[in-house]
């Protein structure tokens, strides 16, 4: 109700409340997912398939999709002892991921990805 209003007010444009909107339905349907342990779920970003002159690009020169959005984390990795380590990245952070790996999952057709944090090359900072 608050981004309905702020939109009318026309704080904010009708796309960017569309796709804030989309971004809280995506979190929503990643939350029904619990990680075990060190596993992470993301979603990965889509690359623009417009360049900044506007030009359409093919999917086959499109950009390889390699940055991702974690939606939800694991409690953490276990150690010899049986202590719990808490992982060192969590929700909304934007991670860089391997060309290959993880483990592919679909929710009501949306594409998630769950990783070992462990698989995750680095965290991007802004």
């Amino acid at each position: 109700l608050v981004a309905v209003c702020v939109c009318v007010l026309g704080l904010i444009d009708t796309w960017s409340l569309r796709l804030f909107l989309q971004s809280l339905k995506m979190a929503a349907l990643a939350r029904r997912i619990k990680p075990l342990f060190d596993r992470v779920v993301v979603e990965k970003i889509v690359p623009e398939v417009k360049t900044k002159s506007g030009i359409l690009l093919p999917d086959a020169a499109a950009p390889a999709t390699n940055e991702a959005t974690v939606l939800a984390v694991g409690s953490g990795v276990r150690t010899a002892e049986g202590k719990t380590l808490p992982l060192t990245v969590k929700e909304g952070d934007k991670v860089l991921l391997p060309d290959f790996g993880g483990t592919k999952i679909t929710i009501e057709n949306k594409e998630f990805y769950i990783y070992r944090e462990s698989d995750f090359l680095g965290v991007l900072t802004h």
